[in-house]
């Protein structure tokens, strides 16, 4: 007896984008573990010092360019038509135009790496056109990785985090991120009015770490007057899937070049975006 013709699932698009983030997700988990291991191995030891300087306080290392170019060839192998875009080699012509594009910086906080330091990350995001979907940021020597997936929510080490629920500035910790595209007057303004509400202001080093620390409520706020997509890319996945609040940081111009960025818990997010002049959509 014939059987009965079975009708074929029926797939939504939402259904095929999730699956096709999901299986993304797992190969840069992989990726970006392996790239940490290499970074590592090429870590000088604590106190000594490696790197050029290519302006003020920006160095690379040998490491960086190791590590980026790992991670590119394992996504071209994987996802060979998706898109590519790295702090040290930029733009990739293969995967020009796709939807799909990744963004790395291969050691964010390059110069406390290259002073044998801990903090610093490698940092791996995912954009569609210009909605961030994925991100990782792994900080080898913390034994720390943060990753979120679009609708999937946001983990450290696969346990799942939210910010704090800080209202009071006197009670807030709020990094202040220096570049050297600020004058040293605009920046001990800016840190002054920080300090005027009561805040503690600190500077770490890696913006992608004090990102994710907010998500995760160590910190309740990251000002940074000037920062590039590669530095924030694998960050702001897991900050909207954390509920942080964020300044339209894409929207605004950083697809493009260095903007600025406002990351805060949403208790004291209208003060912080007050004394910084970084205001959320």
């Amino acid at each position: 007896m014939r059987q009965p013709r079975v009708p074929a699932p029926d797939i939504s698009e939402a259904s095929m984008q999730s699956s096709a983030l999901n299986q993304r997700l797992e190969a840069a988990s992989e990726i970006v573990a392996e790239a940490a291991t290499l970074a590592m191995r090429m870590r000088p030891a604590a106190g000594s010092f490696t790197g050029n300087l290519k302006g003020a306080q920006d160095w690379v290392t040998e490491a960086d360019g190791a590590v980026e170019a790992l991670i590119a060839g394992r996504l071209r192998t994987l996802f060979p038509d998706d898109g590519f875009k790295g702090e040290e080699t930029g733009e990739s012509a293969e995967g020009a135009g796709a939807a799909l594009r990744w963004v790395v910086d291969p050691i964010d906080g390059t110069s406390n790496y290259a002073r044998g330091r801990d903090r610093w990350a490698v940092s791996l995001g995912l954009m569609d056109g210009d909605r961030p979907v994925l991100g990782l940021v792994a900080a080898p020597v913390l034994r720390e990785t943060f990753m979120a997936r679009e609708g999937g929510g946001a983990t450290l080490n696969g346990a799942p985090i939210r910010p704090a629920d800080t209202a009071d500035m006197r009670r807030a910790m709020v990094e202040v991120g220096w570049s050297p595209k600020v004058t040293a007057e605009a920046h001990a303004a800016l840190t002054g009015r920080i300090v005027a509400l009561g805040a503690a202001p600190r500077t770490g080093g890696c913006g992608a770490i004090a990102l994710v620390e907010i998500a995760c409520g160590r910190l309740d706020a990251y000002i940074e007057p000037f920062i590039n997509v590669w530095d924030v890319a694998g960050a702001l996945p897991v900050l909207a899937e954390a509920r942080v609040r964020v300044s339209p940081f894409l929207r605004d111009g950083g697809m493009t070049g260095a903007w600025p960025i406002l990351a805060a818990t949403p208790g004291i997010a209208a003060a912080v975006s007050a004394a910084s002049g970084i205001g959320f959509d």
